[in-house]
């Protein structure tokens, strides 16, 4: 009903002004064809993985399905954010309406939440892995998956349905501009005319218990997964378990770090430059790195797309 109230009391409003990136780079035109060609590695490489996941039987494990939905949301959320800046750019125009800037914040909040959920799964895959090799089969039966999974898309949407409204109905000055490529919530607070203090120490409260229960699932199954590498008697077990695990600790502190830079830090360590930034590393950069971390450290992913290949070449 809140969300529906916001959606009719905004309508009328004046259209917001999306003051990017590209009005601070001096050469604008090469930027964007740089985050264009970004933008289809990310969606290639992301949807290569998952189709490679999906067509290959021995990837139906469940490390591999949280790497899918990782994909999925990699490309969901990236896809809410640079299309509509590439367009406003070739287009000439950097307007955008308060629903669909409502919308934006909340499809992203949704994701960026989904995500932080889902690396903690991860991280306690890899725990019942390497940990308790035995019983995995029965700890990460797929029914626990899609209720890892499942459990990571609710919460995550629990965080947007809750500040995209609050964030929304704050009344705003006369300057539109928002210094920012998206609708991020820091970004959109700084218009309001109201005084935000109590809400900024909600949305702070809120963010750190985001973090602090995947940050603490993240940091126990590592703890552990370190020590049972530390004391097994095989170099080669101790090599696999420790490039796998490499690979999931570089997304972790990627999009961790970014997350913490952007909603944790006080207001006096942002300037629009800097949050425009960080934010293009986590939600530009990020969706890139991913695939090609999880495809060129393992070998199982590269066995499989040397497999397809091969079959595509004999067809």
């Amino acid at each position: 009903m809140e969300n529906i109230m916001w959606m009719a009391n905004y309508t009328g409003r004046s259209d917001f002004d999306l003051v990017g990136l590209f009005s601070q780079s001096k050469h604008p035109t090469l930027l964007c064809v740089i985050i264009f060609m970004v933008f289809l590695m990310a969606l290639s490489g992301n949807t290569i993985l998952i189709l490679l996941i999906h067509c290959d039987a021995h990837l139906h494990t469940p490390m591999y399905f949280f790497i899918t939905q990782l994909s999925l949301m990699d490309v969901m959320y990236i896809s809410v954010t640079v299309p509509k800046m590439l367009m406003d750019q070739v287009m000439g125009v950097n307007k955008i309406s308060v629903p669909e800037c409502g919308m934006q914040m909340f499809l992203y909040l949704t994701l960026v939440g989904s995500e932080f959920f889902l690396l903690a799964a991860m991280a306690y895959d890899r725990y019942v892995a390497i940990c308790h090799p035995l019983r995995y089969p029965i700890l990460m039966n797929h029914r626990v998956c899609l209720l890892l999974v499942s459990s990571s898309w609710i919460l995550g949407s629990v965080d947007g349905f809750m500040l995209t409204p609050v964030t929304m109905t704050f009344p705003f000055c006369s300057s539109r501009e928002i210094h920012h490529f998206f609708c991020e919530v820091p970004a959109v607070m700084k218009l309001s005319c109201s005084d935000t203090s109590l809400y900024e120490t909600l949305m702070y409260l809120c963010c750190v218990l985001m973090l602090l229960i995947p940050v603490t699932v993240i940091s126990s199954s590592y703890s552990f997964i370190l020590f049972t590498i530390h004391r097994m008697n095989s170099a080669e077990g101790r090599k696999k378990a420790f490039a796998t695990c490499s690979s999931h600790m570089m997304v972790v502190i990627l999009f961790y770090g970014a997350a913490v830079y952007t909603y944790m830090l006080p207001t006096s360590y942002h300037t629009p430059e800097k949050d425009m930034i960080v934010s293009v590393f986590y939600t530009i950069l990020t969706p890139v790195l991913n695939p090609l971390i999880y495809s060129l450290r393992n070998k199982d992913v590269t066995r499989a797309l040397k497999k397809m290949l091969n079959v595509g070449s004999v067809l």
